[in-house]
């Protein structure tokens, strides 16, 4: 089988063929159909990543395709199955072994595009606005890298949410994007002062809710821009880790959140399970609807990783085998 390799950190990653993968027990065999490109793919090329896996390793933590090969002692998936499954790392595959329990069933209706794209981000954002934000209708979110894969999936879920959403980006062409997708108002912090912008939208009360899977610089006005009790969700530092002024979450009254899905996931499943049911019915009837931006072949894996490190992605990149 064809997989993309990292064969030296920081290096071009390079397409080889390498023996197909047998399942151990416990596992499954997923014919890859499709791979989501996500950021944490930018890091373990580059040895930043948690995970270090030995060189040389495929990257790709979210795939869909079909199941063509059981292991010992799988009885709850068929060959045949239509599935999205998470890997943590090889994924950029023709073919990965998975846990026979890291798998969510794919509705028929469901592309293998759309499908690949989708859980990693939208699961993400709905356990942040749900279960750490408690996030209620009529309550204020702003959104910040509003363009990209979890950020647009945190404008749409906040919107099916009840919620007022003001996204922010860094051009007008990502802020109209936002808006096709249901953005209430929208702030280019590029032009903008995003402390100011939030101000004048919101009345002077600030935002309830911050979702940032951005960090840098922004971060900090961000924070300024809470309301009184607001919570500001950890997502993720792309622009850099920023050092917040801890006395601005005592004179706010605010909470901030860490939201790391993999370890909720792992931690609570059941619950996540619910949450990925939710977030499948919302697909399905259209309240939520995810975009793929680009697909890509798995020879244009480094194009697709530089498309997401240097920020000109809008919605979600796919690798398509």
């Amino acid at each position: 089988m064809r997989a993309v390799l990292c064969e030296a950190l920081g290096a071009p990653l390079v397409v080889r063929d390498v023996p197909t993968p047998e399942p151990a027990p416990g596992q499954v065999r997923v014919a890859v159909r499709a791979a989501g490109v996500n950021f944490p793919d930018t890091l373990i090329v580059e040895g930043k990543y948690q995970f270090k896996p030995d060189l040389p390793f495929s990257p790709g933590g979210e795939v869909a395709g079909v199941i063509d090969a059981l292991g010992d002692g799988v009885t709850n998936v068929a060959i045949g199955d239509r599935v999205i499954a998470f890997t943590v790392y090889g994924g950029f595959a023709e073919a990965v072994c998975v846990d026979a329990r890291a798998l969510v069933p794919m509705p028929d209706p469901l592309d293998f595009e759309t499908a690949a794209g989708l859980v990693l981000a939208s699961g993400t954002t709905l356990h942040a606005l749900k279960d750490r934000a408690d996030l209620q209708p009529e309550e204020t979110l702003l959104v910040l890298g509003a363009a990209g894969g979890v950020g647009l999936a945190a404008v749409g879920i906040g919107k099916a949410m009840g919620a007022r959403v003001i996204a922010a980006a860094s051009s007008d062409e990502k802020l109209a994007t936002c808006r096709k997708h249901g953005a209430d108002e929208t702030i280019n912090y590029a032009t903008e002062d995003l402390k100011e912008r939030v101000k004048q939208l919101t009345g002077g009360n600030g935002v309830n809710v911050v979702y940032d899977p951005v960090g840098g610089d922004y971060a900090e006005a961000a924070l300024r821009a809470t309301a009184w009790e607001g919570r500001y969700l950890v997502v993720g530092f792309p622009a850099g880790i920023p050092s917040i002024p801890l006395n601005l979450v005592l004179l706010k009254g605010c909470s901030v959140m860490g939201v790391f899905w993999g370890q909720f996931a792992a931690r609570d499943p059941k619950r996540n399970a619910a949450n990925v049911a939710q977030l499948l019915g919302w697909v399905a009837d259209g309240t939520v609807a995810p975009m793929v931006s680009q697909t890509f072949p798995l020879e244009r894996a480094s194009d697709a990783l530089a498309e997401l490190r240097e920020r000109r992605a809008q919605g979600k990149l796919v690798l398509t085998t």
